[in-house]
């Protein structure tokens, strides 16, 4: 027999089950904030933004001069995160890191057919992702006509701390936004299944479905002996 169900059996099963639609939810966002708020380390984020520009003849370009320099770009993100940029960044901005630890925390990256690099650097101090930024973009500049032969990289914007930096990372709201869905999820699926666990007869319709038999009748909900005993003295 071809089972189906309503969905007046779906609204009923989450109904019974409200309980756990409400609490699995705010449990989740409880937890998300706890660890958005106390466990993960807030990051900072700096940029640096460089210019490729090689000029043509009399200081004109072409069409070439700029189709080749933005291919170029591409050699110039793996050079910026080689060792042989971030070891001398390390070396020159003293820090406490090695290569593996910094190079986790650059990334390079240009807009389609964009001549400017943005060098970002992520941190747990907002100062030190500043200088790590800048000394990166200094110390491509100098070391590139040795590497490459060519002299066509110029600092653009330099990265800047600014007043009161907020952390790009955690973001607590979007945690607590994701938690939520998934715990409303969790508990949807939750509901279901305990349902479809719960093997107990509760309604007239129930005995139908497992005997399929008809009901002939039906004995009403008695009050017990001291309520009916208060009701006919």
């Amino acid at each position: 027999m071809e089972e189906t169900i309503s969905l007046k059996e779906i609204f009923q099963t989450l109904k019974q089950r409200w309980k756990l639609l409400v609490v699995i939810p705010m449990v989740a966002m409880a937890v998300a904030a706890v660890v958005s708020f106390f466990v993960l380390t807030p990051m900072y984020e700096r940029s640096t933004q460089i210019l490729v520009n090689q000029s043509g003849s009399e200081g004109t370009f072409t069409q070439q001069d700029l189709r080749t320099n933005v291919e170029i770009i591409n050699t110039y993100s793996d050079i910026i995160n080689s060792p042989a940029i971030l070891n001398e960044v390390i070396e020159e901005a003293n820090l406490d890191l090695n290569y593996s630890e910094l190079v986790d925390m650059v990334s390079v990256g240009n807009e389609n057919e964009s001549q400017v690099v943005t060098i970002t650097v992520e941190n747990r101090q907002p100062e030190q992702a500043v200088t790590i930024a800048n000394t990166i973009a200094a110390i491509f500049e100098n070391d590139i006509p040795e590497i490459m032969s060519v002299d066509n990289v110029s600092i653009l914007s330099e990265a800047e701390l600014g007043e009161n930096p907020s952390p790009v990372s955690p973001n607590p709201v979007l945690n607590m936004a994701i938690a939520f869905v998934v715990g409303a999820m969790a508990a949807v699926g939750l509901s279901f299944l305990l349902e479809y666990l719960d093997t107990t007869i509760k309604t007239e319709k129930d005995i139908e479905h497992v005997l399929e038999l008809p009901i002939l009748g039906a004995v009403s909900n008695m009050d017990n002996a001291e309520t009916i005993h208060k009701q006919t003295s």
